[in-house]
């Protein structure tokens, strides 16, 4: 995009002057400066902040006949799912749907069936592991706490997703902004650069990274439905929980009494 060898030198070059290099090229147009300037920005972020956490992630035990696991993984609406040996720490491989739904023999094990999957620190910056993962192939990695334990999932559409962003079609919601007057609703696990683009708000800085988790700092507590804070000239209610996370947030402005 830039018009030369996007892998020439780029360990010596930082995002700073990357991003110098991207103001001062004419031929770029407002739409590539703007997916470029929001990968500069995104490529530094840790796994931990853009995975699928654990307590999201389907997983699949290794044991399993393909006919449970369909029945499964039929209400997850997603392709690739871990299977762990015992407990969800130990992530053996995964399955993809595809393979689930084209196997002749519905009672054979899941393990018939299992693929490598490759484990990352949470620590590890988004751009590092979208060139490692496209590097060895690998389209799902286990992201590992400092304790070695499943943290939670990646795949190389999220990390691609994180530095491009989304690609919206007329079905896509329609984003929310703070001029709207009407009540929106975002997604609780909305990481914080998400929903201040999406919104135009910002959450203040705290111990979170996602739209539930300043719900749970801001109460002090482990979040009910029904529970409200506020956020400038809106209030935030939990209207969903999934387990004990914030699943979904109702955004309401304040009503002008005067």
């Amino acid at each position: 995009m830039l018009g030369a060898d996007s892998t020439a030198g780029r360990e010596g070059i930082s995002d700073d002057e990357l991003g110098k290099l991207v103001a001062a090229n004419v031929t770029l147009g407002p739409e590539e400066r703007q997916i470029i300037g929001k990968a500069l920005a995104r490529s530094g972020a840790p796994l931990r902040e853009v995975m699928v956490p654990r307590t999201e992630v389907w997983f699949l035990e290794l044991s399993m006949c393909i006919k449970d696991a369909m029945a499964l993984v039929q209400e997850a609406g997603h392709t690739r799912f871990p299977v762990t040996d015992g407990t969800d720490d130990d992530v053996v491989g995964f399955v993809h749907l595809r393979d689930l739904l084209w196997h002749k023999r519905p009672e054979s094990p899941v393990a018939d069936l299992i693929r490598d999957v490759k484990r990352m620190p949470g620590s590890k910056p988004v751009l590092a592991a979208l060139s490692e993962m496209r590097r060895e192939r690998h389209t799902l990695a286990v992201v590992v706490d400092e304790y070695g334990g499943t943290a939670g999932i990646v795949t190389l559409e999220d990390l691609i997703e994180e530095l491009v962003g989304e690609i919206h079609d007329e079905y896509d919601e329609t984003p929310i902004t703070a001029s709207q007057s009407e009540t929106s609703e975002v997604d609780g696990m909305l990481n914080l650069a998400d929903f201040s683009e999406r919104t135009g708000l910002e959450l203040p800085e705290g111990p979170y990274e996602t739209v539930g988790g300043f719900i749970m700092s801001a109460l002090g507590r482990l979040p009910l439905v029904g529970d409200t804070v506020t956020l400038d000239a809106y209030t935030l209610q939990v209207i969903k929980l999934e387990g004990r996370r914030v699943a979904r947030v109702r955004m309401t402005p304040f009503v002008d009494r005067e």
